[in-house]
């Protein structure tokens, strides 16, 4: 069975296999937009509140998108980390 995105015939356009063409510019824009730099605040707040106390949150623009970032800001925080591993088992609560 082939999926709806395979086409078996490469040459030719007629048989009514889709032609995609990608807007990677707007993709790009979109995901440096403040929309999601914003959604990605909140996701990386909330694996920080679900880690417990001592993390940080920071959301930068990269090159071609917007980054969210959650680390240990304290002795006792990656001391916790490291013994029960709070920040990997928060990870869930951004989605």
């Amino acid at each position: 069975m082939r999926s709806a995105w395979s086409c078996p015939y490469r040459d030719r356009r007629a048989d009514g296999c889709p032609r995609i063409k990608l807007n990677l510019a707007g993709f790009r824009k979109l995901r440096r937009s403040p929309e999601v730099a914003a959604d990605l605040e909140k996701r990386a707040r909330r694996i920080a509140d679900a880690a417990g106390p001592g993390h940080e949150v920071e959301v930068t623009k990269g090159r071609t998108r917007a980054l969210g970032m959650v680390w240990t800001d304290t002795h006792e925080a990656r001391r916790n980390e490291a013994t029960n591993r709070s920040l990997t088992r928060a990870i869930d609560a951004g989605r």
